[in-house]
């Protein structure tokens, strides 16, 4: 079955490709351990929210057909089946590298114990956690006997158990346990002998205790297995104007438990007699993706793995302040020039203090920021709080249709109103992802901005992880065009215009479209003249079929491109008609590329920008985005210089070529190996040496 249409990979076969490379870090050795258990764990949610979110799109496709007011796949049938083909062989492999996983565990003496492993000290101490810690957490369903099967959680996992007398084999009764994880930690470290760790999960320490649950009905036989229910998590915004954006989106918060499922995932030793039962209750079908798997299921929470039981400690160094503000104030600093901060390398510390500088100064009058994602401790909302009390005015643009963020969202939008935050909700049909932020201050009778502009979420917890760039800067033609998307978002309806004034900053929706295509149309007119041409882009997902044509023109024309796109990517990067080869990889490595960057050769005078936009519909069309072009020639060497060190990455990155095949990157021979992630750290590292050594002498 053929999974490319003629001029574009189809999105969602691109997607799983990418889950894949996720999937490669967990099986590769060199990875420590304790980080593969985590890429396990991150390639198992990724494909929960694939088969919540694109998965149950393509369904609604199906149903619909030409009726439904959505773009369309072509055939969603047949994408349908190919997912299920390759999601199957993909369990395959999972399966087959954690079996690898738990074998070296045991070489380093951590062993995953289940109910019929235990020795008569741990017996004890399983019985006695789950009577004082586990059992007011259990609330067992006798399924049989209840009119209507219950709305089963997504994100959770279930015990199906099965009951029966040793003397009466035949008459079974069928019981469900929603197995407590929302509340509990999954994993109970056991006592355990000198230089080893044991460690139970909590469905187990459950299981061992099935006999104490069900003592009532006198059964002496247990038969329990694993199983977990993913649904479809789109949230239907309906069109009833008297009902508030925030009351429909708690309403659909709450109907995502009804949602309808899109996948049942079951341990292949279930009874198959109350498989049938459960398939029989929850109205699924063969299309309903029914996969069988191992016995641990939910592998998402393997992110958390207990990290103290494992004799290395991890690889992951710590971020580093910005040799720029080594003695100086944050706000001080920003006033006098550009700065740009590399997350996870440079700490995300100036970001909030730039914030807290601002809420005490009292020459500043107001902030404006967006806010996406946040933290779940936000000390980002902490200092806006605190400027609000110091008499600041605030506005938080907050994006209550941050999908699996809506409920955090929510709440944080009744805390900031609490303390008298002037909160925008957004845009009807459309998000507000643009990363903006701009404090006004008056000294005298002078009007400052400053702030910054973002690739990645204003989130404490993701930026130590998430690879982003953060222009911090008092530009006054940034700053203008900032506040005037922040009015194109408090005037929507008849504020096109602010959008269309940008002098600076390209916004989405539309304008930034027509700029994109606009510059690669102009390299191709360079390259067609004999003159040097180049585009170079850095994104998470390409899949805009519009852009991705004009990609190909270029190509046919000799603009030389490359290409570092960590997850989507539709562009078929090898054909013959292309003048120069396309160059495309992805890089999957410890901290997840997270950031946009566009650098267009420009006749020589480089063109160079940061974006939180990649080069989808969903971007350029439906979202209100900011691209910022780069002007400190400083801070554009920076960028170029870790942009090559990425391009030259022979370790962690991938060919993107026609095939998905995700073949690694292979050094030439005598070629020294690059990986980028560790080369950018020590390449930013050495500016605080170089800076310090200028300052000593």
């Amino acid at each position: 079955m053929s999974h490319v249409r003629t001029k574009t990979i189809q999105r969602d076969i691109s997607w799983l490709s990418f889950n894949a490379r996720v999937l490669q870090e967990a099986g590769d050795y060199t990875v420590p351990l304790r980080e593969r258990i985590r890429f396990l764990g991150i390639f198992s949610n990724n494909l929960d929210e694939f088969f919540r979110v694109r998965v149950a799109t393509l369904k609604r496709m199906m149903q619909l057909g030409s009726k439904g007011k959505m773009h369309l796949e072509e055939n969603p049938e047949q994408i349908l089946e190919e997912i299920q083909m390759t999601v199957l062989a993909q369990q395959s492999e999972f399966n087959r590298i954690w079996e690898l996983i738990l074998e070296e565990m045991k070489e380093q003496k951590i062993f995953l114990v289940t109910e019929k492993e235990l020795n008569e000290e741990q017996r004890a101490f399983v019985s006695n956690y789950y009577d004082e810690e586990v059992s007011a957490n259990v609330i067992p369903l006798m399924i049989e006997s209840i009119p209507e099967m219950p709305f089963l959680r997504d994100k959770s996992i279930y015990l199906g158990v099965v009951m029966w007398k040793q003397e009466s084999a035949l008459k079974r009764m069928f019981a469900l346990i929603e197995v407590p994880t929302r509340v509990m930690n999954r994993f109970v470290l056991l006592p355990s002998p000198d230089g080893e760790h044991h460690i139970m999960l909590l469905e187990d320490v459950i299981r061992a205790n099935l006999p104490e649950i069900f003592n009532y009905f006198g059964y002496d036989q247990y038969h329990s297995s694993v199983f977990k229910v993913t649904k479809d998590a789109e949230i239907d915004i309906d069109n009833d104007l008297s009902t508030t954006l925030m009351e429909k989106i708690a309403k659909g918060i709450k109907n995502r438990r009804k949602g309808k499922p899109v996948r049942f995932v079951y341990d292949k030793e279930m009874d198959p007699g109350l498989l049938e039962f459960l398939i029989r209750k929850l109205n699924l079908s063969k299309r309903d993706n029914i996969i069988p798997g191992g016995r641990i299921h939910n592998f998402r929470e393997f992110m958390d793995f207990p990290r103290n039981v494992f004799p290395t400690p991890g690889t992951r160094r710590k971020p580093f302040d910005h040799p720029a503000l080594l003695e100086k104030r944050v706000t001080d600093v920003v006033l006098q020039r550009d700065l740009m901060l590399h997350f996870p390398y440079h700490s995300f510390n100036p970001v909030i203090d730039l914030l807290r500088e601002a809420a005490i100064d009292p020459d500043v009058t107001s902030i404006k920021i967006t806010a996406y994602r946040l933290a779940g401790q936000s000390k980002i909302i902490n200092a806006l709080i605190n400027a609000v009390r110091n008499g600041k005015q605030v506005t938080v643009m907050l994006e209550l249709k941050a999908r699996f963020d809506e409920e955090a969202n929510l709440k944080w939008q009744a805390r900031l109103e609490e303390e008298g935050v002037k909160v925008l909700i957004g845009i009807p049909n459309m998000k507000v992802h643009a990363k903006l932020c701009v404090i006004r201050k008056r000294v005298q009778d002078t009007i400052m901005q400053y702030g910054f502009v973002s690739t990645g979420n204003l989130n404490e917890d993701t930026a130590k992880v998430y690879a982003d760039h953060c222009l911090l800067t008092s530009n006054k033609a940034i700053m203008t065009d900032a506040n005037r998307i922040f009015n194109y978002i408090e005037h929507y309806k008849t504020g096109t215009h602010f959008l269309k004034a940008c002098t600076t900053l390209l916004p989405s929706p539309q304008f930034a479209r027509k700029e994109i295509v606009k510059m690669i149309q102009s390299e191709v007119k360079a390259a067609q003249r004999g003159l040097p041409a180049s585009i170079c882009a850095k994104m998470n997902s390409l899949s805009d079929e519009e852009i991705i044509d004009e990609l190909y023109a270029a190509a046919k024309a000799g603009v030389e491109i490359k290409l570092i796109v960590r997850g989507i990517f539709c562009m078929f990067s090898e054909k013959e008609k292309f003048l120069k080869p396309v160059k495309a990889i992805s890089i999957v490595d410890e901290y997840l590329e997270h950031a946009r960057v566009w650098i267009f050769h420009n006749n020589g005078k480089e063109k160079i920008f940061i974006s939180s936009a990649d080069w989808m519909v969903r971007n350029l069309d439906h979202r209100v985005e900011a691209s910022c072009p780069v002007f400190d020639p400083q801070i554009q060497k920076e960028l170029k210089d870790i942009i090559n060190i990425q391009l030259r990455d022979n370790v962690k990155a991938r060919i993107l070529d026609n095939a998905l095949s995700n073949q690694y990157v292979q050094p030439a021979d005598g070629e020294e190996r690059i990986r980028s992630q560790y080369e950018t750290y020590f390449y930013l590292h050495n500016k605080i040496e170089q800076n310090l050594a200028i300052s000593r002498y």
